[in-house]
């Protein structure tokens, strides 16, 4: 018997979009009898995991086709070419293409093309529009409005994976959550590779505030709506307006902040200051006094000093943080920053320790602060949901999946508060 095709999604939440427009993409087209795995490259790390996966795959699906795409996949195709594991690479371009899923849905596909398909993502100018009617859980969905990058931070390989920055359409989005909301889904989640670049390529150059206004007006059923990562520096008034005056626009965002010290920034090719970075986190605060941060931080950049790290340490406090996303610095190929001075692994690793301990400092405080409180939780499964801030609660009692339920924190534990 064959058995329709079976995703493995690794990395951001754009991939997990692009995994359920690609689910709906292949089963439509017919394909079969394969696994493929939507890889991640941000980090050498990221692409060891990929590879490691689809060894792990392969022992569990010994008959299967093995099909590798997404960033790790475009960036690095020769790697996956040389695992006898997988049968096929392609882009991240071609896996978006309906006429892709076609040409493999043949019994021997294999044999049938070359074994890499990758062509040149520099030269996509459009973001491929896909609507998809939901997500496996059904807690929450997300929705691309964005992909590429125009910037070129040096130690950032995703450029060469996702290409230039491309929007899609407000009324795509639109008409996509529109989708969603009447399927039941309670929140949505705008994703993308450098969000705050939202619209620079659209007629009149609309900004990515002027696209969350236009969801909460048009789709006034929609209960919760979230910004996934962006870059502080180039937050929009519109945007700053909507966060101050809109409930419905949850109060947590994820910052782009990547180090705390000004000359690692300028060396990393970033756009902002560390002053910049304390003054926005400020000016959200003032605006929207319960908003919580969460932020990217690398540690052990090349040539990073002890008063550099102690920089990064600092921001944690002055920017107020309360989830730390902490990358040890890994060099990857074809970057500016795999050709700077490296520091020692066990330095990199020791200050990302730090780091990582700092962030459950200001985590352990922030759950403290929460006890008494009264939230609306959105169930992500029976027992586990999250507050409008995106904080983990545990609760004992059952709940259904996907509502909204309003619970008093009674305390906190393992890193998620208690209810």
């Amino acid at each position: 018997m064959t058995k329709p095709p079976e995703f493995r999604t690794l990395g951001c939440r754009l991939n997990a979009y692009e995994t359920e427009a690609m689910t709906d993409i292949a089963t439509a087209a017919g394909l079969r009898d394969a696994v493929i795995i939507n890889t991640c490259a941000v980090t050498a790390e990221a692409v060891r995991k990929a590879r490691q996966e689809i060894r792990k795959v392969k022992r569990d699906n010994p008959s299967a086709r093995i099909v590798v795409t997404g960033c790790a996949a475009q960036t690095e195709p020769e790697t996956f070419a040389a695992m006898g594991e997988v049968d096929l690479i392609i882009g991240n371009r071609e896996k978006m293409e309906p006429a892709t899923w076609a040409k493999l849905s043949g019994p021997d596909f294999i044999g049938q093309t070359e074994k890499v398909m990758v062509d040149d993502i520099m030269s996509l100018r459009e973001t491929a529009e896909h609507l998809i009617d939901g997500f496996g859980t059904r807690a929450r969905a997300y929705v691309q409005v964005q992909n590429g990058c125009d910037h070129r931070c040096t130690f950032c390989i995703i450029p060469f994976g996702r290409g230039n920055s491309r929007s899609v359409p407000a009324g795509v989005v639109v008409d996509q959550i529109k989708r969603l909301v009447d399927r039941g889904y309670l929140e949505v989640v705008l994703t993308g590779v450098d969000l705050t670049s939202w619209g620079a390529d659209l007629p009149q150059a609309p900004h990515l505030g002027d696209l969350v206004m236009r969801i909460l007006k048009l789709v006034p059923d929609l209960a919760r709506l979230r910004i996934s990562s962006i870059d502080s520096i180039e937050a929009d008034p519109m945007l700053m307006e909507v966060i101050a005056n809109e409930p419905r626009l949850m109060p947590h965002l994820h910052l782009s902040l990547q180090h705390g010290d000004n000359l690692i920034l300028k060396r990393m090719k970033r756009r902002h200051a560390r002053e910049d970075a304390i003054a926005f986190c400020e000016e959200a605060r003032r605006l929207r006094p319960e908003i919580k941060f969460g932020a990217d931080i690398i540690a052990g950049f090349p040539t990073e000093t002890e008063a550099h790290f102690e920089n990064s340490l600092k921001l944690v406090e002055e920017c107020g943080l309360t989830w730390l996303h902490v990358f040890p610095f890994s060099p990857r190929q074809g970057t500016p920053a795999a050709r700077m001075p490296q520091l020692q692994s066990a330095t990199i690793k020791d200050r990302a320790a730090r780091l990582r301990a700092a962030g459950d400092r200001a985590l352990a405080q922030h759950l403290s602060g929460e006890i008494g409180k009264t939230h609306q939780i959105l169930m992500e499964n029976p027992h586990l949901g999250r507050t409008e801030d995106f904080t983990e609660v545990s609760l004992n009692e059952a709940q259904e999946t996907g509502q909204i339920i309003t619970a008093t924190i009674s305390g906190h534990k393992d890193g998620r508060l208690l209810a």
